[in-house]
């Protein structure tokens, strides 16, 4: 009315004050101008029509893209001779009906309205497009603003598939459970939730151009049957009906809606002739929705087609019968042809008016006004599938789930489960859809351990000796209305939680959430609403703290959980998943890594590798490539280990070496004969840890202690191994080759008594860190392994990383490094390849370790979160402060504390594009792994670049595959 009244404004002003100045605002002025073009169009367009022509306008059809060419021939002839106003899509697949889109848009003298039921996004109807959680889902979110970011989405996709109006949100207020056709189409069962949901989806859509419609007037929220199949009665009073099912449609009228779609309901308080349809009551449409609430959008019918009409009247008669009640769209008309002769034969008998014709037909220009119709432009099918499938409509829905997830009962705070050294924990499964995404979460966390018996009494047994247990239930979203568990189910459930602490989710409706669930026998509960691959993700996250939950239940369950109810959980500093764009980095542009692993693949620079990216706590890209080697079909798995060579120094030896500090039993001025007795009176007695760590201790960079032991033909000498492993022979070196128990005093006797460099500066050294190993394991009385799984990697849930990774994991999770021709003459698998590190019985300072991608990027984490991680402090912020700097930069030494730095020239193991506050290391085997604290980035790369043969290991270096991935990540930030 606003619009109108300023348009009579400017007309009185110009009649009355000819002769004055008239000022309007710019704002103004573009507003009058395009009321008047508006208005100019559709008198121009609306006089040039017959009546047929403008009988024809108010029917918007059927029409689906998965059907054959004698349906699209019969929309053809419906567009060319009964020129109808719109088009509803139903099933199909999104290029198909863009095609079909421009066909009848091409045979139509008025542009057609397009419609399509969007309730969670296109998927509702088409194959290969976006899927949104449903209405219920996001009735748990408190976050309203996340709504509208779906809606704007929503239409942005909508737009480029040419739909103008989608027939959402619903705004049934679902205070009956047992619905069987609202249900999870609603946003939940107060007034309050359903309107502010669907006022934020609404002004989502309508901000972004798409008309959303309001549905399913005056409410379709406590009915106990379904409209598609009969006719459904709503029994509430009139006063009800206008405080708590209409209540919503009042708001989103009061903020602009474009249209509503009225029910086939049977509403005897609003109605009082028998049995006779809402969307038939002119008394429902025009006396309450046009007159009572004053809307003045389009009113849609729900589709005619549906028994809850066409029960009552039949194809032509019921179209009519609805436009005289006052609808001005007629949805999913049977019988176009029958329909136009039943308005002809009304209109002569003056039942029908010009004037009621040209007010909805008026109408519906406006809005093909409003929608740009007026230049219409064919719809583009060059990138139609990227543009409906963007990764931030990922980033969005990762939002939405995590928002919404809902934990309803968390005893003794079960959840997150915080110490992982100490538990053991077993998962179930119950229902019948898949779990494998959550499973191969919740392993990312700590090892969880599947039991899947054919009996109850099985199950228990095993779980006897776990100290929680995780069950899932999970069932298809698609049968959401028989989604609930069986008795045999809720026994198996209940029998679990009354012998175990037990953390149980359930991946369906909140519905389904049982009375005879044993609730005071249940630690952990939570709701996930769906079972998808985004809530089996963030579920491990919030049931280890690496994300809180946030969400409210809609609905009320049973006795025990009243609607709003939830437990805000904790989050720890634990690593999480995300998309790359809700951490700030485009993630279409991180998938150039892919092309460049894949020629290094392809150019056999090497077999395969792993790669995590993580920023701001969350893991954003972790991909595994390639295969074990290049002659095998095995491919590389995320849970596969490789070996990390000199990782191992910040992985293992670096660490603990930092708690001793940290615990101020050490300085970085202590010397080296005060810490191994055995160097005192040595040339390297007074090197210092510090400059030890920084590698300018003058210590020689290598020694080949294997070449000692071979015999003339250079093949292991007889006097040094075995075939067997024995107390004298207890070192293993490789398969079938096991060496005497004193070489380790070789070793460091070796070391001891070699020449030292002629100056002081950088030189980088293994030395420093297999003396360190020995002065932890002295000073401990522990050995290295045992003393990293137990300080850091047992607690850290970095269950793939070991050293002696054989006595743990199979053979075929292990990726082989070499085949070694010259030492071992055997495939290097599982066995350490760094060959004093083998001599050493796989257990040394600076190799030896084996890791996955996951795993490193968690200690890299730990450093970045200066000490934390988990409900752990390793070590404080001052000490992760004194290790990462650069004490000698200034002496061209880029080294910090046992951390490699950035280049400070050109030449250096970074892509030179990061501050020198980051730090990492590299590793022989084809190994990386960065921490930034500035951009908040891990970066983690494994390989096997040694494979087959470790003289060619240096192809991945020159080529700089490593530097350049990590270029692409720091050019891939946006925020």
């Amino acid at each position: 009315m606003l619009k109108y009244n300023l348009v009579l404004l400017f007309v009185l002003v110009s009649l009355f004050n000819y002769n004055r100045p008239i000022h309007f605002s710019e704002k103004e002025k573009i507003e009058v101008k395009d009321i008047y073009e508006e208005q100019r169009w559709i008198d121009s367009v609306y006089k040039k029509m017959t009546f047929e022509e403008k009988v024809g306008q108010l029917f918007m059809v059927a029409a689906y893209s998965n059907k054959d060419e004698a349906h699209y021939r019969s929309i053809d002839k419906l567009v060319t001779d009964y020129k109808i106003g719109g088009l509803i899509f139903f099933q199909g697949g999104p290029v198909r009906q863009a095609e079909l889109t421009n066909r009848y848009q091409s045979k139509s003298k008025v542009p057609m309205l397009v419609g399509i039921d969007a309730e969670w996004g296109l998927s509702m109807r088409l194959d290969s497009t976006y899927k949104y959680p449903w209405n219920m889902t996001l009735g748990a979110i408190k976050d309203n603003s996340l709504i509208e970011k779906m809606g704007e989405q929503m239409a942005e996709q909508s737009k480029r598939l040419g739909i103008n109006f989608t027939f959402s949100p619903v705004v049934d207020i679902n205070t009956n459970s047992n619905n069987p056709i609202i249900g999870n189409r609603s946003f939940g069962e107060t007034r309050e939730i359903v309107a502010d949901k669907a006022l934020a989806y609404m002004n989502g859509l309508q901000k972004n151009g798409v008309f959303a419609t309001a549905k399913h007037f005056p409410g379709h929220g406590d009915t106990s049957s379904d409209s598609h199949h009969t006719l459904p009665t709503v029994a509430f009073s009139k006063a009800r009906i206008d405080s708590v099912e209409i209540y919503p449609y009042r708001k989103l009228i009061e903020k602009g809606l474009a249209s509503v779609m009225v029910a086939h309901l049977n509403v005897p308080s609003l109605e009082s002739q028998e049995n006779l349809p809402s969307s038939l009551s002119s008394k429902v449409v025009t006396d309450i929705l046009k007159n009572d609430l004053k809307f003045n959008g389009l009113i849609f019918t729900d589709a005619l087609n549906m028994k809850g009409a066409s029960n009552f009247k039949q194809p032509g008669d019921i179209d009519l019968a609805a436009f005289l009640a006052g609808n001005d769209v007629l949805l999913f008309a049977e019988d176009v042809p029958k329909a136009v002769l039943k308005f002809k034969e009304a209109f002569k008998k003056k039942t029908l008016t010009e004037k009621r014709l040209a007010y909805s037909v008026k109408k519906i220009l406006k809005y093909k006004f409003k929608a740009g119709l007026k230049h219409y432009k064919p719809i583009a099918l060059e990138n139609l599938y990227e543009d409906l499938n963007k990764s931030e409509y990922d980033a969005l829905n990762e939002k939405l789930f995590e928002n919404a997830i809902t934990t309803l009962q968390n005893k003794d705070e079960i959840i997150p489960i915080t110490s992982l050294k100490t538990e053991k924990i077993a998962y179930v499964k119950i229902g019948d859809d898949s779990s494998d995404v959550f499973l191969n979460y919740l392993n990312e966390y700590a090892k969880v351990d599947e039991i899947k018996e054919s009996t109850i009494e099985l199950t228990l047994a095993k779980l006897q000796e776990y100290t929680k247990v995780i069950i899932g239930f999970h069932k298809a979203d698609n049968i959401w209305k028989k989604n609930n568990p069986t008795f045999e189910e809720i026994r198996w459930i209940n029998s679990i939680l009354k012998q175990k602490k037990t953390i149980l989710t359930f991946f369906t409706r909140p519905y389904s959430l049982p009375p005879t669930l044993d609730y005071a026998s249940l630690e952990g509960l939570i709701m996930a609403y769906q079972n998808n691959n985004f809530t089996q993700k963030i579920v491990p996250e919030i049931i280890f703290g690496s994300t809180a939950s946030k969400g409210r239940i809609p609905v009320s369950i049973n006795d025990n959980f009243t609607v709003n109810s939830g437990i805000d959980t904790k989050e720890m500093k634990r690593l999480g998943f995300d998309v790359p764009e809700n951490q700030g980095i485009d993630g279409s542009n991180l998938s150039k890594i892919d092309s460049i692993v894949k020629m290094a693949i392809d150019q056999k620079m090497t077999p395969g590798a792993q790669i995590v990216i993580a920023r701001r706590g969350k893991v954003i890209y972790q991909k595994s490539f390639g295969n074990h080697t290049y002659t095998d079909n095995i491919p590389v798995q995320d849970d596969d280990l490789y070996d990390v060579a000199s990782l191992t120094k910040i992985l293992s030896t670096l660490p603990n070496l930092m708690q001793v500090y940290d615990k101020e039993e050490i300085t970085l001025d202590e010397k080296l004969g005060n810490m191994l007795p055995v160097f005192k009176g040595s040339n390297k007695e007074d090197a210092t840890l510090l400059d030890m760590l920084t590698h300018q201790a003058r210590f020689q960079p290598w020694e080949a202690f294997y070449l000692k032991t071979l015999d003339e033909t250079k093949h292991p000498n007889a006097k040094f191994y075995r075939k067997t492993q024995s107390k004298e022979f207890p070192y293993k070196v490789a398969e079938n080759l096991y060496l005497r128990k004193d070489f380790n005093d070789t070793i460091i006797n070796t070391i001891a008594n070699s020449k030292l460099l002629p100056s002081k500066q950088y030189k980088y050294s293994d030395f420093s860190f297999i003396l360190l190993k020995e002065y932890l394991e002295l000073k401990t009385q522990k050995k290295l392994d045992v003393l990293a799984n137990n300080n850091f990697y047992s607690l850290m849930g970095m269950n793939h990383t070991t050293y002696k990774p054989l006595e743990k994991f199979p053979l075929n999770q292990i990726i082989p490094t070499e085949e070694d021709k010259y030492y071992r003459y055997q495939t290097v698998q599982g066995n350490v390849h760094d060959m004093a590190a083998a001599m050493q019985g796989g257990v040394s300072g600076h190799a030896g370790l084996f890791s996955n991608a996951l795993d490193v990027a968690k200690m890299m984490q730990m450093y970045l979160q200066n000490g934390t991680y988990g409900n752990n402090r390793f070590f404080s912020e001052k000490t992760m402060n004194a290790f990462n700097t650069c004490y000698f930069c200034d002496e061209d030494n880029r080294r910090g504390v046992g951390f490699d730095k950035p280049q400070l020239g050109t030449a250096g193991p970074t892509c030179g594009c990061l501050s020198m506050t980051s730090f990492g290391h590299t590793g022989f085997t084809g190994t990386m792994a960065w921490a930034d604290p500035e951009k908040e980035i891990v970066y983690v790369f494994l390989s096997n670049r040694t494979y087959p043969d470790s003289n060619a290991a240096n192809r991945l270096s020159r080529a700089n595959i490593r530097e350049n991935i990590q270029k692409i990540i720091y050019e891939s930030i946006r925020d």
